[in-house]
């Protein structure tokens, strides 16, 4: 295992990075919110899912063993609401878009949480909880509602910096009169008409949104765990009333880092369904392949905001098909030469890596430790040495056209797996290393450019036919016009020898000056964040991570 004290992680609860050191020594525990599921998710869930997959990644190439818990919330308000405007029983409307999000998360090559649990399953866990925050004096019935007492807490709002005497007065929504304090939450809503209810020794009813995440969280990986994730829109007053529950069932309870991902922008205005300036993951992916959606949501610090822009997409597209023609291209170069490359006499001699791919492979591990042991700084991963070690292998595979001699070339080779092996393992990490073929997504991500570009793959071919004969006809302004049209599209060709071949590019009319890709967002000041979150209402579920 590494060591432990070189992996730091930003705790919002004490606004700063600290060392990581779990509960129980090469074992981690961590609860990450999932999603409402009561339509397909957007890119703000595709954000806090890829981050918190990176993050599992990480702890597991540590050493790890890894209890991943993400729950889909499948009993709320929007779903019930959204059920009725459908004509649709709402657990049967929550099933069917909790197994299109599995999907979605599939597609973006999210590993399987350990446990994916249903709030319509663990109904007795959240009664149980229930009961004992009654028990605790910590909550009270009012008509078949249990309420939180939050004045019962006098460490409430150290989460998020909300005080309590914010919420006393001038609400944004309206205060139910029969709480005791406007701040006081929903533990149990008693059963209305038409809506889906359970049994209690309240009455029949449902759970209030913040119960859920405690219960189970508790059920799996007991009332002290490691890691507790979500989007920052959670950290009020999701995560705040997390806190106070957890402790008011078990004085016990504790989460030792709490980690808040970023929002993802449109036009630098947070992207959500309540706004109505969001994209779904599929509307994305029918476009662009997941890899270059995966690999645009890693290209900013997960604390930072992510700034969605086509430009921003098609260079991560761009960025992705160039890695996997770079592993094609060694593939291809090594496979004839990785059987009986040794030769006669060969065979029990060593052959050394060069002292170019030993720097090369040294660079990129240290670049790749350095910057993911800072609070998973994947912005920067995937810039300098890694581009250096991609750069080698292209530089390497020329080498190996060269006539030389064959300890030389053996070296060459050598070199190349090494290089190769250590670039692979940064992409099997970060969640870009396919199952599929190099050739396999480098053809998925040329026909997306194509569906982009309007054209199938005989139009570009019958185009490459016309500019041929034109510079045959030695008509070259008709040549290049036909470069420059497929250019504007996003289609480039490449002359090679006498062949003539086409790739997908950023197009032109895109591109713009812009900051390095891959150049780090700042992370904003845990102050900042937490003055916006000051000025929500009470009650009030903001739409980013998890509607």
């Amino acid at each position: 295992m590494a060591k432990e004290e070189e992996f730091k992680v930003y705790n919002s609860m004490t606004q700063q990075k600290e060392v990581f050191k779990p509960h129980v020594p090469g074992r981690v525990a961590m609860y990450v919110c999932g999603v409402t599921s009561y339509a397909l998710s957007h890119l703000g869930h595709a954000r806090a899912a890829v981050n918190f997959d990176v993050l599992c990644r990480y702890l597991q190439h540590l050493g790890y063993e890894v209890t991943y818990v993400r729950n889909f919330t499948d009993v709320d308000d929007k779903i019930i609401r959204r059920a009725n405007e459908l004509g649709e029983d709402p657990l049967s409307l929550s099933s069917r878009y909790c197994q299109e999000y599995i999907v979605d998360m599939s597609d973006l090559q999210c590993l399987l949480p350990t446990h994916q649990p249903r709030v319509s399953d663990h109904m007795e866990q959240i009664k149980d909880m229930i009961t004992q925050i009654i028990n605790n004096d910590s909550a009270y019935t009012v008509d078949g509602d249990v309420f939180f007492a939050v004045d019962k807490f006098p460490n409430y709002g150290r989460l998020s910096g909300q005080k309590l005497e914010n919420n006393r007065a001038g609400e944004r929504v309206a205060v139910d009169s029969r709480k005791r304090n406007p701040a006081d939450f929903a533990l149990w809503k008693a059963a209305k008409p038409g809506e889906p209810s359970w049994e209690s020794p309240w009455g029949p009813g449902r759970p209030g949104w913040h119960i859920e995440c405690s219960a189970m969280s508790a059920h799996y990986l007991s009332f002290k765990f490691d890691i507790h994730g979500g989007g920052i829109d959670l950290i009020f007053p999701h995560h705040e009333n997390e806190i106070a529950q957890s402790c008011a069932a078990c004085q016990e309870s504790r989460v030792s880092y709490w980690m808040h991902n970023g929002h993802v922008t449109n036009n630098n205005e947070k992207m959500s369904k309540s706004l109505g300036n969001f994209f779904t993951i599929r509307e994305i992916t029918q476009l662009y392949h997941p890899l270059a959606l995966r690999h645009f949501l890693i290209s900013a610090h997960y604390r930072s905001p992510l700034n969605y822009t086509v430009l921003q997409l098609e260079s991560s597209s761009d960025a992705v098909y160039y890695i996997y023609q770079t592993l094609q291209d060694s593939e291809d170069a090594l496979s004839p030469s990785q059987e009986g490359s040794l030769g006669p006499g060969q065979k029990g001699k060593t052959v050394r890596v060069t002292p170019a791919a030993q720097e090369c492979i040294s660079k990129l591990r240290s670049e790749f430790q350095s910057k993911m042991s800072d609070d998973l700084n994947t912005a920067q991963i995937l810039t300098v040495a890694f581009q250096e070690a991609l750069k080698f292998i292209n530089s390497s595979l020329n080498t190996l056209k060269k006539k030389q001699q064959k300890q030389q070339q053996l070296s060459v080779i050598q070199s190349l797996i090494e290089v190769e092996k250590e670039v692979k393992e940064v992409l099997n990490i970060l969640g870009l290393l396919s199952s599929s073929t190099y050739l396999e997504v480098l053809q998925q991500l040329k026909d997306k450019a194509l569906k982009r570009a309007g054209l199938v793959e005989n139009d570009v071919l019958h185009l490459i036919e016309e500019r041929t004969l034109a510079r045959k006809n030695k008509d070259f302004p008709k040549s290049d016009q036909i470069r420059a049209d497929l250019t504007l599209k996003g289609i480039a060709l490449m002359d090679v020898g006498q062949e003539t071949i086409w790739r997908p590019c950023v197009p032109v009319e895109l591109e713009q000056p812009a900051a390095p890709v891959g150049l780090e967002q700042p992370a904003p000041p845990v102050e900042q964040v937490q003055q916006e979150h000051k000025t929500l209402p009470v009650e009030q579920k903001t739409a980013s991570t998890t509607d």
